[in-house]
């Protein structure tokens, strides 16, 4: 079973699950608001922060989308998808107060770096590396994080599986640290979108490459019913946005999580971890009583005397079953043999009592 670590953290099938709090650019431009942030999500039960490394102009064309009419979540933007991107951007000076606050915070510090420069720059502050389903397709990228011998978490969003296959075989060709996210890239908030998410999609990830990467979920959905439904089908990493307010204007406020429903989340994920348990079926030891005094024995369905024969219409099944007693499937073993002793009606009828 792979099994790796994300700094102190270990990450595996049966591991505890591993929250990413990505931030993005959810500062606003300002560093001091992505302190704020690293405190509150740390707070709130984050296992990292995640930010994004990209400048405007390696990252969007702006003539490319001028030509282009505003489509998807941009539809609400006032300003240009360019403009946006530059507003959004991380000042490369802010890595390492950043990386510092988030030990200071006692958790770990990450990034999505979205040009081929910033792999190098934040290598040696990050606990692993993330790359966007954006880029997917961007081998150039995928091969350079790759060789850093970080774990790399990729999401798969907009993506089919033959683009997933290709970018996971890149990556396992230098790097056996992977974790491979379902991922459904739409982010209007909308409740519609629950219709896309496919978290089953774990299912085919688990076949393909389960025993080479941890699974894991991307999500921009409200609430944490898709991080349960995930968890559940076997991810152990789980990565969503964050805020303080989700009233802030901003590309990504309105859908992300705020530290009221991230602590609600981590919460109930830790309460569902308890309850999935193992593969093994048992009797559990909170059931042992249970099992007694639920369960049906054989037992004298009138007096019976010693030495009388045990006939079918003498016994019966009822509750309860204490230790050593007989299960209704054994009937048949006791039938035609003798009493040893006087049994009474409703006593159990066991081989203490009958030859």
């Amino acid at each position: 079973m792979i099994s790796f670590n994300i700094n102190k953290k270990k990450i595996s099938k049966n591991s505890r699950t591993y929250f990413i709090a990505d931030i993005a650019a959810n500062h606003d431009g300002s560093i001091s608001r992505a302190k704020k942030l690293i405190k509150l999500c740390a707070k709130a039960g984050a296992d990292a922060a995640k930010f994004q490394h990209f400048k405007a102009e390696t990252i969007v064309s702006d003539f490319g989308f001028k030509s282009l009419k505003k489509l998807a979540h941009q539809k609400k933007w006032k300003k240009s998808v360019y403009d946006v991107y530059k507003a959004a951007s991380i000042n490369a000076k802010w890595t390492e107060i950043l990386s510092k606050e988030c030990k200071k915070n006692k958790i770990d510090f990450m990034t999505s770096p979205y040009d081929l420069s910033y792999v190098d720059q934040v290598y040696k502050h990050v606990a692993a590396y993330k790359i966007g389903s954006g880029d997917i397709t961007w081998y150039e990228i995928i091969k350079k994080i790759s060789q850093k011998n970080k774990p790399v978490i990729i999401a798969t969003g907009a993506s089919n599986l033959k683009e997933v296959k290709s970018a996971f075989q890149l990556i396992k060709r230098y790097n056996k640290k992977i974790v491979i996210m379902q991922c459904n890239t739409n982010y209007t908030g909308k409740y519609e979108n629950f219709n896309y998410v496919n978290l089953k999609v774990l299912h085919t990830f688990n076949k393909l490459f389960g025993k080479k990467a941890v699974l894991g979920l991307s999500d921009h959905t409200y609430g944490s019913e898709t991080v349960l439904g995930a968890v559940a089908l076997g991810a152990r990493v789980i990565e969503k946005h964050f805020t303080d307010d989700n009233n802030r204007e901003g590309p990504d406020h309105e859908f992300s999580m705020n530290p009221r429903t991230w602590k609600n989340m981590v919460n109930s994920t830790r309460i569902l971890e308890k309850a999935l348990g193992n593969n093994i079926k048992k009797v559990e030891t909170n059931e042992k009583d249970s099992s007694v005094v639920q369960r049906r024995s054989l037992r004298a369905s009138v007096n019976i005397k010693k030495g009388q024969k045990i006939t079918k219409q003498m016994v019966c099944a009822l509750r309860p079953c204490p230790k050593y007693s007989l299960k209704p499937y054994e009937q048949k073993k006791i039938l035609g043999k003798t009493a040893k002793k006087f049994i009474n009606k409703g006593e159990c009828i066991n081989w203490k009592n009958i030859k």
